[in-house]
């Protein structure tokens, strides 16, 4: 029997929680750690920022605000992991996971070059595009789910809230697209074709990024 257990998303509430804590030690998290995992679009662009750090576009969602930051984007984590990863399986969760880490980071670089990010915020965002999408492929009412994404996705715009809604869209849509690819390629014979198609939202992704370059560089 395969194990059902959501490993992976343990996995990563486990090493993002660690991430905080070092994020806590005086003298290293504020001044070198953290200053080094969050995501600033002109760290990709040597021509502008002098340094090329491109890990940045997925170590954002390892650093965060404060610990209510981290306990409400890991709490939504692992509501929503519990579900989603046995019916994924761990690679595709992890690799859901990846893609809308990348996403959110390239919607900020696109829509909001020069602020500096940190959360996992647009990964989260991309496992409820995905749990909505294949929610509602399996018959499920997936109205309840809606609602909650949508009451998120409109706090991100409202004044006063320091939140990237940027990355919120951008991790949502990825989160939809990759889903929609999981849900049209679930045969044993199209595993190749669902690699491929991953491979190309990646790089579809990677391929935005040359936006930003053309504007400012």
């Amino acid at each position: 029997m395969a194990d059902s257990r959501p490993l992976a998303t343990y996995a990563i509430v486990g090493i993002t929680a660690l991430s905080f804590l070092l994020q806590l030690i005086p003298g290293f998290g504020s001044d070198i750690y953290e200053p080094a995992m969050l995501f600033w679009a002109p760290y990709l662009y040597p021509e502008i920022s002098g340094t090329f750090q491109p890990w940045r576009l997925f170590t954002v969602a390892l650093v965060h605000s404060g610990l209510w930051h981290l306990g409400l984007n890991m709490l939504a984590l692992f509501m929503i992991g519990r579900t989603l990863e046995p019916i994924l399986g761990r690679a595709r969760f992890v690799t859901l996971y990846l893609l809308s880490t990348l996403g959110g980071s390239v919607a900020v670089a696109l829509l909001s070059f020069a602020t500096p990010v940190v959360g996992a915020s647009g990964a989260i965002f991309g496992l409820f595009g995905a749990l909505l999408i294949i929610g509602r492929h399996l018959g499920a009412n997936v109205m309840s789910i809606a609602i909650i994404l949508g009451i998120n996705l409109v706090i991100g715009f409202l004044p006063g809230y320091n939140v990237s809604w940027q990355a919120h869209v951008g991790g949502l849509l990825t989160g939809l697209l990759v889903a929609f690819i999981f849900t049209r390629t679930r045969m044993a014979s199209q595993r190749r074709s669902q690699i491929w198609l991953l491979i190309a939202v990646g790089a579809g992704l990677v391929g935005l990024l040359f936006v930003p370059a053309f504007i400012y560089g």
